[in-house]
């Protein structure tokens, strides 16, 4: 009986020990580093920020604590309205440091607002997230 006692404790360490593994291995699917650039990936982040036909995903490239650029993911808006949002809107924060885009005023595109609105909530959470999640 305590034989198979203690096997049962060493079967559930292991599994326990094996699941620690899987987590501290899979890392950050929201933000990751490479070569000294952190970069936000909004996808999963904003996930109930809606634009005009749906979600506006995004990528947040921060170097010591400035945003250096911000891509538009794969979405399902207007092709003709998210490029004006892409050419005119996405630059607005390039330099700014993460606590100026944190809090910054920035205009929607004119015919684009609905895109436009997802795109700054997307970048005032994807700041947000690099601000808590930072190391």
């Amino acid at each position: 009986m305590k034989k198979g006692i203690i096997i049962s404790i060493g079967c559930a360490i292991a599994v326990l020990i094996g699941i620690v593994f899987i987590c501290a291995t899979t890392g950050d699917k929201v933000m990751t580093k490479e070569k000294g650039v952190y970069i936000v990936n909004t996808t999963t982040l904003t996930q109930d920020v809606i634009g005009y036909n749906g979600t506006t995903p995004l990528k947040i490239y921060i170097k010591d604590d400035k945003i250096q650029k911000i891509e538009a993911l794969p979405n399902e808006e207007t092709p003709g309205f998210f490029a004006r949002v892409q050419e005119n809107l996405l630059n607005k924060w390039n330099g700014m440091t993460v606590k100026q885009a944190a809090t910054a005023e920035v205009d929607a595109v004119s015919g684009a607002t609905y895109s436009s609105n997802a795109v700054i909530a997307n970048v005032k959470a994807g700041v947000k997230y690099y601000q808590k999640h930072k190391r």
